[in-house]
Formats: structure tokens, sequence, C-alpha cells
């Protein structure tokens, strides 16, 4: 199977912890790194011991010189993806770019439609939603044990401070940038990626980072006949939920990222009580409560496997089919570029002060 050859910009967390882990272990079967791009000194040094047959760049445009990289991965800071995006499909490259996609709706339908004039593969790093937390809750949610799903909620919430850049707006951080299109994409992707969606409500603050953004995020969306999905996103709850719960009129679904349990009725089990429209009382004539022991099943299970190792793999599978075999791409950009509108429209409504 013929390989391709990668390059990376950024050697950050994103660009050395997952990229590069990735494309250094033995899940990957299908890319060469040939290529990594920092303007750090010692991480160049860094990365030319830690790849082998790998040249690194001070600058992205030093690729250019090149004819023989067939997937550029775009781990640079946040607030430059869209500019350094823009340039490399302009020369032709096919892009995968972390997240946050861009800035807004506006940058990333430019992308796409740069992509699409240059015929070059473009795609967005929401490998979560191949993960298999987020997986397996889909299957719940697509069984029918759980009947008519009214609410979906998605927590990702901590409890900790930072002050490194991805606190700050002049940067281009805060949990909604950072964080949120791991739980925003969940949401959309439990709403089919409905094109009508809409936000119902938005809140932003900042509580305790050290920067401008925010830190703390509530999210509602929905879209015509679909669920109402609560989504949280915060540094100030020392009592997290868990990631996923399902709220049907048959039963519930929650799962942490370790494992899942659901607890349902299924029809003919449990009689149909009648209406009684005065006032309940016990064999005694004394006043009673209306309760009744329902018959419920129970299931369980755990979650192998994370974003990190398992989405990672299938994502770049899927760039790999969509650059060798032109095969359509499951996770697309224009999925990613709904993330962000939620994301600009949340913003837009929650207008926080700019101090650094």
């Amino acid at each position: 199977m013929k390989k391709l050859n990668v390059a990376i910009i950024g050697q950050g967390r994103s660009g050395r912890n997952i990229h590069g882990k990735f494309f250094n272990s033995d899940r990957n079967k299908l890319y060469n790194l040939v290529a990594i791009v920092d303007i750090d000194a010692q991480r160049r040094e860094i990365a030319k011991d830690e790849y082998r047959n790998c040249v690194a760049y001070e600058n992205y445009t030093q690729l250019f010189e090149r004819d023989d990289i067939d997937l550029v991965v775009n781990a640079s800071m946040s607030k430059d993806h869209y500019a350094i995006t823009k340039d490399l499909l302009e020369h032709k490259f096919n892009v995968l770019t972390e997240k946050p996609f861009a800035r807004n709706r506006y940058e990333c339908d430019n992308l796409i439609k740069i992509a699409k004039d240059n015929n070059v593969k473009l795609g967005v790093f929401h490998q979560s939603l191949f993960a298999p937390v987020y997986t397996e809750a889909k299957k719940a949610y697509e069984s029918g044990k759980l009947g008519k799903i009214k609410q979906i909620d998605i927590t990702y919430n901590g409890f900790a401070r930072r002050w490194d850049w991805q606190t700050s707006q002049a940067q281009m951080g805060g949990s909604i940038y950072n964080t949120g299109p791991h739980p925003i994409g969940y949401g959309l992707g439990f709403l089919n990626f409905d094109p009508d969606f809409k936000v119902v409500y938005s809140s932003l603050d900042n509580v305790i980072t050290s920067g401008d953004a925010d830190d703390y995020a509530k999210i509602l969306i929905t879209a015509p006949n679909k669920p109402l999905v609560d989504i949280e996103v915060t540094s100030i709850d020392a009592y997290a939920a868990p990631v996923f719960k399902i709220l049907g009129s048959k039963g519930t679904y929650k799962s942490t990222f370790k494992e899942w349990e659901m607890k349902y009725i299924v029809d003919g089990e449990n009689p149909e009580q009648n209406l009684i429209l005065e006032p309940l009382k016990d064999e005694n004539g004394l006043p009673a409560y209306c309760s009744e022991n329902l018959i419920t099943h129970e299931e369980k299970g755990e979650i192998n496997g994370s974003a990190f190792d398992v989405g990672t793999k299938l994502f770049y599978e899927m760039m790999y089919n969509a650059i060798v075999n032109n095969m359509e791409m499951e996770i697309k950009p224009e999925h990613a570029a709904m993330v962000i509108s939620v994301i600009e429209q949340a913003h837009a409504e929650n207008p926080l002060p700019v101090k650094f």
C-alpha cells in the first residue's frame, strides 16, 4: 500500500503529542513523516531526534520548495489556522488543520471554497467524532431502546486554573475555541448536522483563569423535530457530571470516558395506568402517593480507547482514503464549519471585555 508523505506545522501539544506521536507509533501504517515546521530552534532539534528521516524547517513557506509532500498538518496556534491553511491550499497542498477550524463561519466557508477551486482535500481534525465514547453513545441514541429522545446533556467540565495563551482572547483562546469543538461537534452529530440547527441559549464567562477568555460556557442547541442538546464546558466544576446523558421516553443512557450504562423499559411489560382524578388513598383510606415499581432492563459496558488513539487512527485512515481513493470524508469540513457557527454566535451574544 502506498504511503503518503506528510509534514507537520507546529510541534506544540497537538503537533508533537497527538500528530507526531501517531506518526511515530505502530498504529501508523499509511504515512511517512518527512518534515516538521517550528519557529523554536530547540523544538526543531528535538523533532530531528524523535522522527527518523525528517527535515526540520523554521518557516512553513519552505515547504513550498518541495513537490513530494502529500499532506500538511496545520497544528499552528489557533489564531494562525486560517491564514496558514489558506496559503497552503492556494499552493495546492492537501491540508488537515487542527481545531478550531477558523475564527468565524466566513473564514471556514472561504477555506472550503479555496480547497474545491484548487482540487485539493481539506480536513479538520475532529477526531473525537470517531472516539468510542461518542460512537457508543450514538449507538444507544439510535437503538430505539430509549424511546423518543428529548434531551442530551454533554459535559466537558473540570476544576482547574490556566494561565497560558489558551486563556487569551487575542490569541483566540478560551474554552469553547479550545475544548468546545469536541462537545459541540458531538451535539451537532446527535442532530445529524442538520443545517437548520439553531442556538437557543448561550452564556460565556471568565471565572478563574488568568486571561480574559471564557472558562465557563453553557450552550443549548436543537433542530426541527430533534432533541434539545445541553452543552457545558467549565473549569469550575469540582464534581463533574458524566460526559453524556441521553434522556428518552423509555429510559436513560449515561457514560464517562471509561464506562457506560443504560436503563430502560420495554413496551408491553408495564401495563398502562388509567388516569385517576380523585385523591389517591390506600386500603385503609389513608392518603397514598402515586408510585409503581417499573420492570426495567439495564445494560452496561466499558469504553475501550479514546479520541487520541482510536479516533486519531480512524481519522487518518479517512484522510488517506480521501486523498488516494477520492472517497468522501465522513467528517466533512462543512461539519467543522457548523461548529464554528455555534461558537461565533455564543461569542456574539456574550462579548467579554478584552483586557490583554
